[in-house]
């Protein structure tokens, strides 16, 4: 080859090398503007929230988050050391339960629910929607992508393919229904409200002094005409229920008599006995049946200081657990609303100082000092329905014995 052939060519080569270069990474896309689909692990086995918050590993979202220079969430508002990227909601979850498995302190849902705009109620979850943890100006957020088409009064939401193998379940509530609705249905605390305002039996078909299941029922005291076929509970007027405070009186025990429904409207109004606990007597009052405790509130702490005390538990229990119904001698005069939630504390016991030394130590007990033990922390409190002076509420965890007269305070 010639001198200035190889020349041409060396120059060529160089040419083409030159011209290629290294083409630059595409640049990373802002998490807050990621499209609204599912791009964690969703936990796709039958756990419930509760469940799949004790069994997670480690969220990689947060420690991506925070490798990458986002801060860490500020005090109060930590996540659970387990959170996922995503959560599959379940049938038989609740609210509270999701938030736990995304947050150490499940009553700051709020503040990091990233709400949809294009859906006309975005607190509402369903069994079959993917909750997903993102970080927005390195700060946590959860978002939401509904699980398949769902329309409610003209609203849309997205699409995403997907098979399913059981009817479409209503929304999730935020604490347990069945807990609720026991307590409702058989209410065994009634408020001055209630009693105030509720009908009462007047007698008996054949004036019998003491009524049982299958008897025919008179009443009168409605406030409004009564529809056939709806339930009432008898109830009897027990004792009552004083503020430890200043012993005022704030409601009374209710002693669960019977049920029966309506057969006659008119006055008086007549039912007809269908379950009998014990004797029903003329006096004793009717308290409509059914839950009506709206249970899609959103878990949350007071916006005011809130100290009170447990006065009352259903079934008179003495210990009470996980799930129980309490009442507390705070309501809605004292800033509570339901999904209120409040930190229960025990009563610190008195114990004897009787730790002397030397020659005082044989007569301690003549010179002994009672001291008073610090309250600890035994357990969460949710409020599901406020009166004026009182709240309904379920115990949400137990990590103690929690008894009546125990205190409740802001979280």
């Amino acid at each position: 080859m010639q001198g200035h052939q190889k020349i041409a060519l060396i120059l060529a080569v160089a040419l083409v090398a030159g011209c290629r270069t290294e083409r630059p990474p595409p640049a990373p896309v802002p998490i807050a503007n990621a499209e609204p689909a599912a791009d964690g692990t969703p936990v796709g086995d039958e756990r419930t929230a509760m469940e799949a918050a004790i069994d997670l590993s480690p969220s990689a979202a947060r420690s991506a988050a925070v490798a990458e220079g986002g801060s860490a969430p500020r005090e109060g508002l930590a996540l659970a050391p387990n959170a996922p990227d995503s959560y599959v909601v379940k049938r038989g979850d609740t609210l509270w339960g999701i938030a736990k498995v995304f947050l150490r302190d499940p009553w700051y849902w709020p503040e990091i629910w990233q709400v949809n705009p294009q859906v006309k109620n975005p607190h509402l979850i369903y069994p079959g929607d993917t909750l997903r943890l993102v970080y927005v100006n390195g700060q946590p957020r959860v978002v939401m992508q509904r699980g398949e088409l769902r329309i409610e009064q003209g609203a849309e939401a997205r699409v995403e393919p997907r098979v399913r193998s059981q009817p479409y379940d209503g929304a999730v509530t935020t604490i347990p229904y069945e807990a609720v609705a026991a307590f409702m249905s058989k209410p065994s605390v009634l408020s001055q409200e209630q009693i105030k305002d509720a009908p009462y039996v007047l007698a008996t078909r054949d004036l019998h002094l003491i009524m049982s299941d299958g008897d025919t029922v008179y009443a009168r005291g409605f406030a409004s005409p009564v529809e056939l076929g709806m339930h009432y509970n008898m109830v009897r007027v027990g004792d009552a229920l004083r503020d430890p405070d200043d012993n005022r009186v704030l409601g009374y025990d209710g002693v669960y008599l019977g049920t029966g429904h309506v057969t006659r409207q008119g006055d008086p109004v007549t039912l007809i006995m269908t379950e009998s606990a014990r004797e029903t007597e003329a006096g004793d009052k009717l308290i409509a049946g059914g839950v009506d405790v709206p249970l899609d509130f959103v878990p949350s702490p007071p916006r005011v200081k809130v100290n009170g005390t447990i006065i009352s538990v259903s079934d008179g229990v003495s210990v009470i657990g996980q799930y129980e119904v309490v009442v507390i001698n705070r309501g809605a005069r004292d800033g509570l609303i339901p999904g209120n939630v409040l930190g229960i504390y025990d009563t610190g016991p008195v114990v004897d100082d009787n730790y002397k030394k030397g020659f005082l130590n044989s007569m301690s007990h003549l010179v002994e000092k009672k001291v008073q033990l610090p309250s600890e922390r035994t357990g969460t409190f949710m409020v599901f329905k406020t009166f004026d002076s009182l709240s309904y509420g379920l115990v949400m965890e137990a990590t103690n014995v929690i008894q009546v007269y125990d205190k409740v305070e802001n979280p």
